[in-house]
C-alpha cells in the first residue's frame, strides 16, 4: 500500500513539474501550397525575448552574440530569428521595446518599402502575445515587456492585407510571426524558398489558423534552431527574437 501511494505521489509530482516548466519552442517543417516552410511554436509562458544591443549599446547583430550575453545568466537560445526591419546601422526602423524600455519610437505614416505598406503592425510580448495594427497600438498603447514593429501586416482579423496579389512575382525568402486568437501561442515561420506576400499570408491564416500575423523581413531572413540543425549565416541583423532556456 505504501509503495502504491508513493508511486502515485511521484507520478503526480512529475505531472505537476511538467506543467510548471516553461514551454520550449517546437520547430517543424511544413508543406503549404507545395512549398516548404519551417514553423516554430512558442507558448506565452515561455521566456521569449527581443534582443538588439548589449548593456553598452553595441548592436548584437547575430545569434552567437545573443548567446554570449545569455551565457552570463547561465542561459542559452533554444530558437531565434530576425524580428523587424532596420537601417544600415542596424537601428530599428520602427518601434522597439526591450526589457520594458522603449528603444525606438513607433512610426505610423505611410512610406516607401514593405514597412510603409500600411497597415503595418507591432508584435507585442506581454502577459500574452499579440499582433496589433500600428495606429491602433499607438492609440491604445498595450503593455508590452518586449515589442517590435514591422510591416506589412500579413493577416488582420482573419483577412489578408488588402494590397496582396495572388499572382505577384515579387518573391523572396520571408519570415514573420502569427498569434493565436487567445494570445497564448506565437507561430514563427520562415519560407524554405522564395514566396510572395499572398502565399506567406495564407500560410498563417489557412495553415496555421491565426487571425493576426506580421511580416518581419525578406531576403535577409534567418533562423536559429538547434533541434533542426539550423544556424543560418549572413550579415549583421537588427532586432532578434529568441526563446531563452537554461544552459
Amino acid at each position: 500500500m505504501r509503495r502504491m501511494t508513493m508511486l502515485r505521489l511521484l507520478a503526480a509530482c512529475a505531472f505537476a513539474l511538467a506543467y510548471a516548466l516553461p514551454a520550449q519552442a517546437s520547430c517543424r517543417e511544413v508543406q503549404f501550397d507545395d512549398l516548404p516552410f519551417t514553423v516554430c511554436e512558442v507558448g506565452a509562458d515561455a521566456d521569449l525575448r527581443l534582443f538588439h544591443a548589449d548593456a553598452q549599446g553595441a548592436v548584437l547583430g547575430s545569434f552567437a552574440k545573443v548567446d554570449e550575453v545569455l551565457a552570463a545568466e547561465g542561459k542559452t537560445l533554444k530558437f531565434a530569428m530576425n524580428a523587424g526591419m532596420y537601417h544600415d546601422d542596424r537601428a530599428p526602423v520602427g518601434l522597439l521595446v526591450t526589457e520594458g524600455q522603449e528603444r525606438a519610437g513607433i512610426v505610423t505614416q505611410e512610406g516607401p518599402g514593405n514597412f510603409g505598406l500600411l497597415p503595418n503592425g507591432v508584435f507585442c510580448i506581454g502577459k500574452d502575445f499579440s499582433v496589433v495594427e500600428s495606429r491602433a497600438f499607438k492609440a491604445a498603447r498595450p503593455s508590452c515587456h518586449f515589442a517590435t514593429q514591422s510591416g506589412p501586416i500579413l493577416v488582420i482579423d482573419g483577412a489578408l492585407h488588402p494590397r496582396f496579389l495572388p499572382d505577384s512575382d515579387s518573391r523572396f525568402i520571408r519570415n514573420g510571426v502569427g498569434v493565436s486568437g487567445d494570445g497564448k501561442t506565437a507561430y514563427f515561420a520562415i519560407s524554405g524558398q522564395a514566396v510572395n506576400f499572398d502565399t506567406f499570408g495564407r500560410l498563417f491564416r489557412d495553415e496555421l489558423g491565426v487571425p493576426n500575423a506580421l511580416y518581419f523581413d525578406g531576403k535577409i531572413s534567418r533562423l536559429f534552431s538547434p533541434e533542426l540543425g539550423r544556424n543560418d549565416f549572413g550579415f549583421q541583423m537588427g532586432p532578434i527574437v529568441g526563446l531563452v532556456v537554461p544552459k
